[in-house]
This record gives C-alpha cells, structure tokens and sequence, in this order.
C-alpha cells in the first residue's frame, strides 16, 4: 500500500519500488531520507503553484539526485549532478521508459543545482529543484504550511543533516575538483579540502592563449 505523508502520495509503482531499492543499496540513510523529502516537497510545492506534474517521474528524479555522490556511481570526470542523471535515464531506458520522459528526468536531475533555471522549464524540472532548495537550504519553506512540514520530517527525519549533507557532497566530488568550476560545489570544496584554490573565470580568461 503506497504511503501518504503530507497529502502526498508517494509513488509505489514497480519502477519506483526499484529505483527505491537502488537508493537503499548504494546510498546512505542520509540520502535516503533526503531524496523522499526532496520528493514530498517538492510536490508540495508544486500543489501550491497548482503545477500538474508527472509524480512518478518527480519521485524518480528525487531518488537519482544524489546517487552520482556514491561509489557505485560517481565517475572521475563528470559533475555529480551528470553522473546522477546518467544514472537515472540509464535506469529509465532499462525499464522501457521512452527517451521523451527519460530526457526530462536527466535535465531535472543535472540542473537541480543551478539556481532559477529550472523553475522556467517543465514542473518535473522545477519541483525537483523546489525539493532541494527546501531540505537544504530553506528556500520556499513559506509555500509549505508548518503542519505539512512536520508531516515530512516525521516521515523522513533530518539526522545529523547539515552536517552531514556537506560530507557526502565532499565525499562525492572531492577527488574531481576541477568538475566543481562554475558550481557551488565550490564552496564545498573550500569548507573540506585544505588548500583548494576556486579557479577564477576572469584569471582564467586573461591566461587563454590566443591573446587579444
């Protein structure tokens, strides 16, 4: 029987049991129950705005967000919002998903960390985004009543979160600093790996080549 946490259903459909099962074999009880309030947030934010969305393709998208921050699938090269979209429509084309919705669950996931962006394109984008924005940093929490929130937190509690949401960013990009550039992951970087050095985009600018 699908659970009900703040009005929201959560999808309990064989594609989103599965890609739940991923998230509880290669992620951290951290981001498992990060990824589920992502997921309820967002919807009730999208509720709010009246948005109509495709809920299991947002509940997908919530538990791939943060998947390219594990062993299992973070690479040596790729920002780790890419990795976990790759991730995601790598999944979605297994399971005979069309390359339409697999195409909108890759750009909500490699966009969730680009701020505004999202909430000019399609809902699945926005609220996966709205999600984020809300469990990690707050923003949009006036678009969700206090008795919702508890609803969420209740559900899925925030353990040691603040804490430990910048550990497994660093955990997850730390050994490819240079796919933070142009990225707050930045600002991780500088908080956990001493002696990094953000690229500067105008220093960057002055050192190419060609001159002029």
């Amino acid at each position: 029987m699908s659970e009900i946490v703040a009005g929201i259903q959560v999808p309990d459909s064989k594609l989103a049991r599965e890609a739940t099962d991923l998230l509880r074999e290669h992620g951290t009880p951290l981001l498992f129950a990060h990824s589920l309030r992502v997921f309820v947030f967002g919807s009730l934010r999208g509720r709010r705005r009246g948005l109509k969305v495709d809920h299991e393709l947002l509940y997908i998208e919530a538990v791939f967000h943060d998947l390219g921050l594990t062993p299992n699938y973070r690479s040596r090269d790729h920002r780790f919002e890419v990795d976990s979209a790759n991730a995601a429509r790598d999944f979605l084309r297994a399971n005979g998903v069309d390359e339409a919705a697999a195409g909108l669950v890759w750009d909500a996931i490699s966009l969730h960390t680009t701020p505004e962006i999202p909430w000019h394109k399609q809902p699945e984008v926005a609220l996966v985004t709205g999600g984020v924005e809300a469990d990690v940093l707050g923003v949009g929490l006036d678009e969700i009543s206090a008795e919702d929130r508890a609803d969420v937190l209740a559900a899925y509690p925030r353990v040691d979160f603040k804490r430990g949401i910048v550990q497994a960013f660093a955990d997850g990009f730390g050994h490819k600093p240079t796919t933070a550039f142009g990225t707050m992951n930045t600002d991780i970087l500088e908080k956990t790996q001493p002696g990094y050095r953000r690229p500067n985009f105008c220093d960057l600018i002055a050192a190419n080549p060609l001159g002029g």
